[in-house]
């Protein structure tokens, strides 16, 4: 395998953390031309799904898929696409993309939690539980605070209860992925869990909202975006970052993703950072780093 260079590294994770950390920012984008939360999903997703069986046909990888990698594919497509894209999309709606983005860094402790309910050999440690301790400290006060982000019509704590049921999704399907790791061709399994997770928000949309209206230049290139930029190439970075390095290493994006989304909800929408999302902000990114300082040593 070639060795990546240093710049190779750091572009894979800035690129990383630019698309899922923008992700939230431009789905407020499409909000704003006149699309629904399930289109969003729906139609993000399908252009994701290209992308990705796209990538799969060209890369010359290993892409055989096998009863366990159908298996792990349909379950990461309901727990790690359409759970996580539908909440995240209706939070959207009552919370800044910033808001959003800091609950979401919680996925690296949910994950944890959940690995020591499912997998014998991963049980909690200290360490976990003093990081999951301060940030769920942090999630209270952005829930409590009533500071949303928003100038107007925001629900921080309807906000942070979707937030929360998507990053408790995510960390199920990790775990159970987790659990069969080995067994298939991560390739593969990505290909049939954006395929069924498109399928099933195309069945969402039409169920709860009907067929989209025509979204407009600005709304087809927010779902582009979407759909490629901040989920397809994230992805597939991903996979190449971890060929080069370690999974504590590549874990620094998850501290840099909530910051790009404040950042950028600022500068493009207009968000505020209230108090209670810096305090809130800046607890629950404390305790995922103790957690990660505490377990690395």
């Amino acid at each position: 395998m070639e060795r990546a260079s240093r710049a190779q590294v750091w572009g894979a994770m800035l690129l990383i953390s630019l698309g899922w950390g923008t992700n939230g920012v431009v789905v407020r984008v499409a909000f704003d031309a006149g699309m629904e939360p399930l289109a969003v999903v729906a139609i993000s997703s399908v252009i994701a799904a290209i992308g990705v069986v796209a990538f799969v046909a060209l890369s010359g990888r290993d892409r055989t898929i096998g009863a366990i990698g159908w298996r792990v594919g349909i379950v990461m497509s309901i727990t790690s696409v359409t759970v996580p894209f539908i909440t995240r999309n209706l939070a959207l709606q009552y919370a800044s993309a910033g808001f959003v983005g800091l609950a979401s860094a919680l996925v690296p402790l949910a994950t944890g939690v959940v690995a020591h309910v499912m997998l014998p050999e991963e049980r909690l440690q200290a360490a976990t539980l003093i990081g999951l301790l301060i940030s769920l400290a942090g999630v209270a006060v952005l829930i409590l605070s009533g500071d949303s982000g928003l100038a107007e019509g925001g629900n921080p704590a309807l906000a942070g209860v979707l937030a929360l049921a998507g990053v408790l999704s995510v960390a199920v399907g990790a775990v159970y992925a987790k659990r069969y790791s080995g067994r298939y061709s991560p390739l593969g399994v990505s290909g049939v869990q954006f395929v069924i997770g498109a399928a099933v928000g195309i069945v969402a949309m039409l169920a709860f909202e009907g067929v989209p209206a025509n979204p407009g230049a600005k709304g087809w290139a927010s779902l582009t975006y979407v759909g490629l930029a901040a989920t397809f190439m994230p992805i597939a970075l991903y996979y190449w970052l971890l060929r080069h390095v370690t999974v504590t290493f590549s874990a620094i994006t998850g501290y840099i993703i909530p910051l790009v989304a404040v950042v950028f909800g600022v500068i493009v929408l207009g968000e505020r950072v209230d108090l209670g999302i810096v305090i809130g902000g800046v607890l629950i990114l404390t305790g995922v780093v103790v957690t990660d300082r505490i377990a690395g040593r």
